[in-house]
């Protein structure tokens, strides 16, 4: 490490970016790493300082170092997913479709099928709680006669299905508006950013926002830009001067249950944020994908605010798991038409067989029924989560949630860093730290839906161990 070669036609500064990246890709430097001083990289580089300068600065932009003075240059220790690549790279990355994912992650899922292991971290519900349907027998010649009821956009009877219970349950406008089957969420996401977004775009998002946490953004050269919040949603005016100064040309906000930090954007703020997009002529992505998981009334989508100026984005696999892998876009007709035909360019289009579950499923007699016990289930989880954290409220702070899966708890004492989040893994106690999501790392999203009544007490005894081994190195102001 720390050698290049000068027989390389790169510039020196992009080989020593390259290296560098590679090094940390590859594990050889991890997230708090400090790395030598400038004028020893010089040395062992054997070029000028300036160039060593050049590169560490290229770094920086691309996200993946921090420079501070009187602490030197660390490896960055947030939002790696959403870290840039170097041009030259990007050709590379073609052969896979993601980048190499957080160490963290990485360490935590060899932790997952463990026995005596917490999983807080899966954001789905826990097997237990996800309602049970009966399907029907289907032969193989209804199965054809099914078939014949696709549409480019999906399976016509689901849609349909769809369509009249997003207006009648949801009050979204669908006049002018035609909705499109994907699987899952993620997917029309991503759809919508390669049909939307060119190499080199800029798009805006909650600061935190689980988008950080997905590493496709730098293979497609997308630069994200996270706006922070308030208790009321993303702030409008830092996201006013994001959008004059870095010409953004999509917003994705998750204004209900937010992922990860629980929170619901207030009617107020959401009539700001749609005056203020409508005023740029700027798209939002509304991931509305916990809508149903709420314990109260829903406020007024984005979308029924502003009906042409907001994609809507809905989900079953939060109610129904992984399994019914099925998403929807509702949004104006001429763009559904093109990301029609974008999808199945890109040879992605939906399985019959999941839409085929998902309309057995929202079509069940007992489907209300069952919808009711659920949230009713949730309820009663919550409460139990915020009790149990009752004795811990000295050192870590929540907000109360409205609905959907998550907690955002916040450490109240120093600042923690990624060595502080191991002793979680040690304690097998599988948990979303804040810098998956963001640069920050005080912070941790918490599943409280996979907490069963008699799994309460030990994870309330493992977070006090956990807390009681952070308080050691503590100083208090």
């Amino acid at each position: 490490m720390w050698q290049i070669n000068k027989q390389d036609k790169k510039p020196l500064y992009q080989q020593i970016t390259s290296q560098i990246i590679q090094a940390i890709q590859q594990g050889q430097l991890m997230p708090g790493d400090k790395l030598p001083p400038e004028r020893q990289l010089a040395q062992s580089y054997e070029v000028n300082r300036s160039t060593v300068v050049r590169a560490l600065e290229e770094l920086v932009s691309l996200g993946w170092i921090t420079r501070k003075q009187g602490s030197g240059t660390r490896v960055a220790q947030g939002r790696w997913g959403s870290r840039q690549l170097l041009m030259n790279q990007w050709r590379s990355l073609l052969s896979s479709p993601f980048l190499k994912e957080d160490p963290y992650v990485s360490e935590l899922k060899q932790k997952q099928n463990t026995v005596d292991t917490l999983d807080l971290y899966t954001g789905d519900l826990p097997a237990e709680l996800i309602p049970d349907f009966e399907f029907p027998a289907i032969t193989w010649e209804q199965v054809l006669y099914e078939e014949k009821k696709i549409h480019p956009t999906g399976y016509l009877p689901l849609k349909q299905h769809l369509l009249n219970h997003l207006a009648r349950e949801f009050a979204l406008p669908t006049k002018g508006q035609d909705l499109l089957i994907t699987s899952g969420s993620t997917q029309g996401i991503f759809l919508l950013i390669q049909v939307l977004l060119d190499t080199g775009s800029y798009m805006a998002t909650e600061d935190p926002s689980f988008l950080f946490a997905l590493p496709l953004f730098a293979s497609l050269g997308i630069h994200l830009i996270g706006i922070k919040q308030d208790d009321e949603g993303i702030d409008c005016q830092e996201l006013e001067h994001a959008i004059q100064t870095k010409k953004i040309k999509l917003l994705y906000l998750n204004p209900n249950y937010q992922n990860p930090t629980g929170r619901t954007m207030s009617l107020v703020r959401r009539k700001e944020v749609v005056a203020l997009c409508e005023k740029y002529h700027l798209p939002i992505i509304e991931d509305d994908v916990f809508h149903e998981l709420g314990f109260t009334e829903a406020l007024p989508s984005l979308k029924s605010l502003a009906p042409d100026q907001v994609i809507y984005v809905g989900s079953l696999s939060k109610i129904f798991g992984s399994t019914i892998k099925i998403g929807w876009l509702l949004a104006p007709q001429t763009l559904i038409t093109s990301l029609a035909s974008a999808k199945k360019r890109m040879e992605s289009e939906t399985d019959l067989f999941p839409q085929l579950l998902a309309t057995a499923a929202l079509t069940s007699t007992n489907y209300e029924q069952k919808q009711t016990q659920l949230l009713e289930e949730l309820r009663h989880r919550s409460q139990n989560f915020e009790h149990v954290m009752m004795p811990l409220a000295a050192d870590w702070s929540y907000a109360p949630i409205q609905g959907g899966l998550y907690y955002w708890l916040t450490w109240r004492h120093q600042t923690l860093t990624r060595k502080d989040w191991q002793l979680f893994l040690e304690e097998n106690l599988l948990t979303a730290p804040a810098f998956l999501f963001s640069n920050e790392t005080m912070s941790v999203r918490i599943n409280y839906t996979r907490l069963s009544t008699a799994q309460l007490a030990l994870f309330q005894q493992t977070l006090m161990r956990i807390t009681e081994r952070i308080r050691k190195d503590a100083v208090y102001e």
